[in-house]
C-alpha cells in the first residue's frame, strides 16, 4: 500500500478523491449507500462536481471527526497497539481507502462511526461484522483490499460536549471473499459507466411539475321569463374540446406524465361546473330540453375524457415500469451470456433471475426508478462477475503438476465450482484420493486377476508336460520290455548263485560264501541283436528307461551306438538295439567299479 499524505478538504485531498476509488464511495458505487446514489457518483466521477456540503451536514462531520478522535485511545486499548489515521492507495490500482487508525504492520484497521439505532441494534454483545448493515461492510472490505489487514475493529460511540463517554459498542470485521469480487467487479462496470457519462451526458434532471393548465371558461346559464336560455355553452364546449386534443395521447416522459395526471383534475373540475350549471338552470325552469342534452353531451365528454386519459396514464406508468425492469432484466441477461462464453468449460453461470421490480417500489419519478434499477443491475453484474472469477480459478486448479485434467470428477463442477477456492481444493483433493484409490484397487484387483490366470496356465502346462512324460515313460518301458523279453529267452540260462556280497579286491569281487577264495567274474553269454523292425526311440525315451542315469548322443557313440535317423532335432536310435544299450552301460559301469576297487586296494 502507497500512504498518501494529504490533509482533508484540501484541494489536493479532492483531487485525490476524484482520481481514485474510494472505500467510503464503494457503498454508492454498489447501490448500498443511503446517502448518495449511484447516478450521482457517477455524475461526480464524470464531471468532477462535488456537491457543497451544507452548514448541518458539516456539523455532524465534524461532530464525527471529533468522536473518533475520542475513541481511538479505547479502540488501541482493544487491539493492544498504537493506531495512526493514515490515507493509502492499492499498489498499481486506483482503489483507495481512508483510515481512522491502522497499526504499525498494518495487519489490523480501526473503522468509527457515531452511533445511533440502526448500529444499537446490530451491535449486541456477541455480534460479528457480518451484523452490520452492508454499506460499512463494504467500505472496510476495501480497506482490507488497500492495506492488506487481516480485520477491522469497527466502533461505534457517542460523546457528551465535554469529551466524556455516553456509549461505545463495537466488533470485528474480517474480509469476506464474495464481497470484495462484488467490489471489484463493480468498480470495473462503474468506470465504464463514468465514461459512458463523459461521452454523453444525460440531459439535467429536474424536478418534474406539471405544467399550468389553462383553466375552462366559467359555464353561464341564465332563462328569462320568455324561457329563452341564454348561456355560454357553445364557447365552453369549444374550449373543452381543444383542451381535450392538447393531452398527450401516449405520455413517456415523467413531465408528460404530469401534465396528463393535470388535465384529469381539470376535467373533472369541468364535470362538476356542468353539474353545477345544470342544476342552476333547472332550479330556474322545469324543462329546458335543449339545455339539457347541450349539458349532457358535454359533461359526457368531460367525463371520457377523464377516465380514458386516466387510465392511459396508469396503463403507461406499468409499462414505463415493466420497461426499466425488462432492460436491466434484458442487460443482465446479454452479461451472463458474454460472460459464459468466456468461461473455460463446462464451466456456466445459469440466467439470473434478479427480481428488478422490487427496486423500485414507492418510487414515484421514473429517474428515481432508473437510478435505482441500474444500481440493483451493478450489483448483479458485480455478482456475475466475481461468481465467473471463482470458476475459472476453480476450473484451472483441477490440471494438475503432471498435466492431468481432474473434471471428469465433476459432473457437479457449476454447483461445486461456486465454492471458494480453499473449500473447492479440499473437494477437489477428497474426490482425487478417492478416485486414485479406487483406480489402484481396479489395477490390483487385474493384476491378481492375471496372476491366478497364469498360475492356471502353468499349472495346466506342467500338468500337461508330466503327462506327457508319464506317458513316453509308459511308453520307453513298453517297448523295453518288448526287446528285453525275447533277450532273455535266448540267453544261456544259469542259475540262480546264492546269496553273496561282494567286496572290491584286487583281482575282481569277493565272494563270501563261507570260504575265502576269489571268484572272478562270469561272463553272460550275450543274446543275439533281433532284426531291425524300423521301430524308432528318442534319446528321451532311453533316459527314461535307464532313469536315474542319463545318456548323450555322444556317451551312446562311445558305447557303439550312432543314431539312424532325426526327427526335426531329435536323434532317433533302433529300438531293437535297447537291450544291448542297456547291456553296455552295465558293463561299463561294472569296468569302473573294478577300476576304482583295485585303486582302494593299492592304496590300502
Amino acid at each position: 500500500m502507497k500512504h498518501i499524505t494529504l490533509q482533508q478538504s484540501t484541494p489536493e485531498w479532492h483531487a485525490h478523491r476524484a482520481a481514485h476509488f474510494n472505500a467510503s464511495d464503494a457503498p454508492a458505487m454498489l447501490g448500498q449507500s443511503p446517502y448518495k446514489t449511484r447516478a450521482e457518483l457517477v455524475k461526480q466521477h464524470a464531471t468532477g462536481i462535488v456537491p457543497d456540503v451544507d452548514p448541518a451536514a458539516q456539523r455532524r462531520f465534524d461532530a464525527g471527526h471529533r468522536f473518533e478522535a475520542l475513541a481511538r485511545p479505547l479502540a488501541e486499548e482493544i487491539i493492544g497497539e498504537e493506531l495512526y489515521p493514515v490515507t493509502g492507495v492499492l499498489d498499481g490500482s486506483k482503489l483507495s481507502a481512508s483510515f481512522d487508525g491502522l497499526t504499525m504492520l498494518e495487519d489490523v484497521a480501526f473503522e468509527h462511526k457515531t452511533l445511533n439505532d440502526g448500529l444499537r441494534a446490530a451491535l449486541v454483545d456477541g455480534a460479528t461484522g457480518t451484523a452490520l448493515p452492508l454499506n460499512y461492510q463494504i467500505q472496510m472490505e476495501q480497506q482490507c483490499m488497500v492495506s492488506g489487514c487481516d480485520k477491522v475493529l469497527f466502533m461505534a460511540s457517542q460523546w457528551d460536549a465535554e469529551g466524556n463517554l455516553v456509549e461505545e459498542r463495537h466488533c470485528w470485521y474480517t474480509p469476506n471473499a464474495e464481497i470484495r469480487q462484488q467490489i471489484i467487479a463493480g468498480w470495473a462496470l462503474f468506470e465504464q459507466d463514468v465514461a459512458a457519462y463523459k461521452a454523453n451526458p444525460p440531459a439535467e434532471v429536474v424536478k418534474v411539475q406539471a405544467e399550468v393548465v389553462e383553466s375552462l371558461p366559467a359555464v353561464a346559464v341564465q332563462l328569462n321569463g320568455a324561457l329563452v336560455v341564454v348561456s355560454n355553452l357553445d364557447k365552453f364546449g369549444d374550449a373543452l374540446r381543444a383542451f381535450v386534443d392538447r393531452i398527450p395521447a401516449k405520455p413517456a416522459t415523467d413531465q408528460e406524465f404530469a401534465n396528463a395526471e393535470a388535465a384529469c383534475k381539470t376535467l373533472k373540475q369541468a364535470e362538476d361546473a356542468l353539474d353545477a350549471a345544470e342544476s342552476q338552470a333547472l332550479a330556474q325552469i322545469s324543462d329546458v330540453e335543449q339545455l339539457r342534452r347541450t349539458v349532457a353531451n358535454l359533461k359526457n365528454l368531460a367525463r371520457t375524457t377523464r377516465l380514458a386519459t386516466d387510465k392511459l396514464v396508469k396503463a403507461e406508468k406499468e409499462n414505463r415500469k415493466l420497461q426499466i425492469v425488462m432492460e436491466a432484466q434484458t442487460a443482465l441477461a446479454n452479461h451472463v451470456a458474454k460472460t459464459n462464453a468466456a468461461l473455460p468449460a463446462p464451466a456456466h453461470i445459469p440466467q439470473q433471475l434478479k427480481n428488478f421490480g422490487e427496486e423500485i417500489k414507492g418510487l414515484k419519478s421514473f429517474d428515481s426508478m432508473q437510478d435505482k434499477v441500474k444500481g440493483a443491475l451493478a450489483a448483479e453484474i458485480a455478482a456475475v462477475d466475481a461468481l465467473a472469477l471463482k470458476l475459472t480459478a476453480n476450473r484451472a486448479s483441477l490440471n494438475d503438476a503432471e498435466g492431468k485434467d481432474w473434471i471428469l470428477l465433476f459432473a457437479d463442477f457449476n454447483d461445486a465450482g461456486q465454492k471458494e477456492t480453499a473449500d473447492f481444493k479440499a473437494i477437489a483433493a477428497l474426490r482425487i484420493g478417492q478416485h486414485k484409490q479406487a483406480e489402484a484397487d481396479r489395477l490390483e484387483a487385474e493384476r491378481e486377476k492375471i496372476r491366478t490366470e497364469e498360475a492356471a496356465k502353468l499349472k495346466a502346462k506342467n500338468d500337461a508336460k508330466e503327462a506327457e512324460e508319464a506317458k513316453a515313460k509308459a511308453e520307453s518301458e513298453r517297448i523295453a520290455a518288448g526287446a528285453l523279453a525275447p533277450a532273455a529267452q535266448s540267453s544261456v540260462a544259469a542259475p540262480a548263485p546264492p546269496a553273496t556280497s561282494y567286496s572290491p579286491s584286487a583281482t575282481g569281487y569277493r565272494r563270501h560264501s563261507g570260504h575265502n577264495d576269489y571268484v572272478k567274474p562270469v561272463p553272460q553269454h550275450e543274446a543275439s541283436a533281433p532284426e531291425d523292425d524300423g521301430s524308432r526311440v528318442k534319446l528321451g525315451q532311453i533316459n527314461a528307461l535307464i532313469a536315474p542315469h542319463t545318456l548323450t548322443a555322444d556317451g551312446l557313440a562311445q558305447l557303439g551306438f550312432v543314431h539312424v535317423d532325426t526327427d526335426k532335432s531329435a536323434k532317433l536310435y533302433r529300438e531293437c538295439d535297447l537291450p544291448a544299450i542297456a547291456m553296455a552301460s552295465a558293463r561299463h559301469f561294472l569296468a569302473i567299479a573294478e577300476r576304482l576297487s583295485a585303486e582302494q586296494l593299492a592304496t590300502a
